[in-house]
């Protein structure tokens, strides 16, 4: 028995989603650039807007913009993450099916980019494109927030599991093209109350950006300075969940990070 859509979507929040954190690491980042809050958040490549519904739960102020081209995401959000808000909360949360590159413009604080979805933009001309025009449409003072990930394992054909309370969670490096840095990537789940595998729920046809080639374009397309961030680690050598800027970083098998382009 296939997953339903309801299924899927959760697990897939349960697992690699923590809209929270990305948010504190948004204040913490802003407050820093400008002394003040942001206000206003568009989340493209949104999905569910998980992350835009409890943008708005923040302040009463918060507004914010989910952009995505799959009506499937968008509606699972609609009846999960916006109903749970209240009706005003409602009124500031805009779900659009739209795709990015489309000629949409709206006066916010802060772009996301999330869950390394722009990987999608394979050809260095169409990833230029997108942020050539976020940036266009992000107001002086504005910033845009990438995340990314890389390490030894990011290129290693193999599949990770990952235990959780109620369900197995897989990402399954397929293929790697080392001259194109082309790859195929799959997530599995496994619900621990059947036992049963469910192959290929989610795939993702990428290029493996790096930092450097991500930063380079960000400053080409007029982003004034370019903030690399860095995860600091516990006692045991594991992430603490605190990043740091930094322009220097020890590499490892594994590692996810944030990338900021500030528009001064």
């Amino acid at each position: 028995m296939e997953l339903t859509v309801t299924e899927k979507h959760e697990l897939y929040e349960r697992s690699v989603q923590n809209p929270g954190s990305d948010i504190d690491f948004i204040y913490q980042v802003f407050n820093k650039l400008f002394n003040r809050n942001p206000k206003s958040l568009r989340e493209d490549f949104g999905g569910t807007g998980y992350m835009a519904c409890e943008w708005v739960k923040q302040n009463h102020e918060n507004t914010s913009y989910v952009i995505d081209l799959d009506c499937e995401p968008i509606e699972f959000g609609k009846k999960t993450h916006h109903a749970a808000l209240n009706i005003e909360q409602q009124s500031r949360v805009k779900y659009l099916e739209s795709n990015v590159l489309a000629p949409l413009s709206f006066d916010v604080d802060v772009t996301v980019a999330f869950n390394f979805s722009y990987f999608i933009f394979k050809k260095r001309s169409e990833l230029k494109e997108y942020f050539q025009k976020v940036y266009n449409d992000l107001p002086q003072g504005g910033i845009f927030c990438l995340d990314l990930f890389g390490g030894e394992d990011a290129y290693e054909l193999s599949e990770e599991e990952t235990e959780h309370d109620e369900h197995s969670y897989f990402w399954d490096c397929d293929k790697f093209n080392p001259l194109t840095n082309e790859c195929l990537y799959h997530i599995h789940f496994k619900k621990h109350s059947d036992g049963i595998k469910h192959e290929k729920v989610f795939t993702y046809d990428w290029r493996l950006w790096s930092n450097i080639e991500l930063r380079e374009i960000l400053e080409e397309v007029g982003f004034g300075s370019v903030l690399s961030f860095w995860e600091g680690t516990d006692e045991d050598g594991d992430g603490d969940g605190n990043f740091y800027e930094t322009i220097s970083a020890e590499n490892c098998e594994s590692w996810v990070t944030y990338l900021v382009g500030v528009k001064k």
